[in-house]
């Protein structure tokens, strides 16, 4: 037998740097495959456009995602329908990173790939016309797909929603399309109770506390809101993720504020979930991990475009309303939902051995397990 046939079988994860939640399935996807004895080796497609272009693609999100309209207006003219504009960038795009992600393969020889951020989906699609014995997957990490995401040629899209089946669908009636859980990070799993998570805070266990996060990037009003809410006598618990600007507002205000208690980018968010009665957030990963703690959730409306259709799903699930950006409303709608009777979170039934069971049976469904 070869070397080559006596090697474990290796996969390649083409996740993305915009926000935590592909990085966060990868990851998931990852310790899965690792149960199946496989290899997994994780790629930022942003990173895979080089030096000059990643900075550019990074760069440019940023800039649109400071404006709403504008990001508003590409994805719903442009991704959203597959515009000759986006196919365009998107090849563009591809052909950039391709012999970057080409040499990633042939170092790697993956046996899978699975593309969990839409320009690794055109990537995935390409290298599979190249390798027809490679299985290739796409893991839609949002609750509906633009049409960046479907490329003819994808063994299975994996959808975390009937409504991103559909959209697939949408672009290829074809798709071979499996619905899976969203994966959560094992800590949420493991959280600690209430009363244990506020003794380690320093958060009164009488008190009304208040979870402040709106995802990696710290979007939306957060520094106002984290004052106000402080000022209205509620404990806040504000994370500002990897936003350096944002977390040095924070801690300039909770200085004299002993009610606002700030964080940077931090791996307690599991603990801050459990001692708060609300989350306050952004629409993705947040939103599961809080369904798993138990936590009901306030939705900023401060995410354009996928964030926008990502918000009106969790707000179908239940156990979360519309949160105001207005600070002193923010107030008010808090205190509404903790007087509201019918206050409680749907909770997340799912384990994460639930979520690899059903990943791994998804991937048998094209003969990989």
């Amino acid at each position: 037998m070869s070397t080559a046939e006596q090697r474990p079988r290796r996969a390649l994860l083409v996740s993305g740097r915009f926000g935590k939640g592909h990085d966060t399935v990868s990851e998931a996807t990852a310790a899965a495959l690792t149960r199946l004895g496989v290899e997994s080796r994780i790629v930022d497609a942003i990173g895979l456009l080089g030096g000059a272009g990643s900075r550019l693609g990074e760069d440019v999100f940023r800039a649109v995602l400071d404006r709403p309209g504008v990001y508003d207006a590409f994805h719903f003219t442009q991704l959203r329908a597959g515009s000759r504009l986006a196919r365009g960038l998107d090849r563009a795009s591809l052909r950039v990173m391709w012999p970057r992600f080409l040499e990633v393969c042939d170092d790697w020889r993956p046996d899978l790939v699975v593309a969990v951020f839409a320009t690794g989906a055109a990537a995935a699609a390409r290298y599979a016309r190249l390798r027809p014995d490679v299985t290739t997957a796409v893991f839609i990490t949002d609750a509906t797909a633009h049409a960046l995401w479907v490329h003819p040629g994808i063994d299975v899209y994996l959808v975390p929603s009937r409504l991103g089946e559909l959209a697939v669908r949408r672009y290829l009636p074809d798709a071979h399309v499996r619905l899976v859980t969203h994966p959560t990070r094992p800590a949420f799993y493991a959280a600690p109770s209430r009363a244990v998570a506020r003794r380690a805070l320093g958060v009164p266990e009488d008190g009304r506390c208040v979870l402040l996060v709106s995802g990696a990037w710290g979007v939306g009003p957060l520094i106002e809101c984290a004052t106000t809410l402080a000022d209205r006598g509620l404990w806040v618990l504000a994370v500002a993720g990897s936003n350096a600007r944002l977390e040095r507002r924070l801690r300039a205000a909770a200085a004299h504020r002993r009610r606002l208690l700030p964080f940077g980018y931090t791996d307690r968010v599991a603990e801050l979930m459990a001692a708060s009665d609300v989350v306050v957030s952004a629409s993705g990963d947040t939103c599961r991990e809080a369904r798993v703690v138990g936590r009901s959730l306030l939705l900023l409306d401060v995410v354009p475009g996928h964030g926008r259709e990502n918000l009106q799903h969790e707000l179908e699930l239940g156990g979360a309303w519309m949160a105001p950006t207005d600070p002193g409303a923010l107030v008010e709608a808090v205190d509404g939902v903790l007087r509201d009777p019918a206050h409680h979170a749907v909770r997340s039934v799912a384990s994460a051995s639930a979520w690899e069971a059903e990943l791994l049976e998804a991937l048998g469904s094209v003969g990989f397990c």
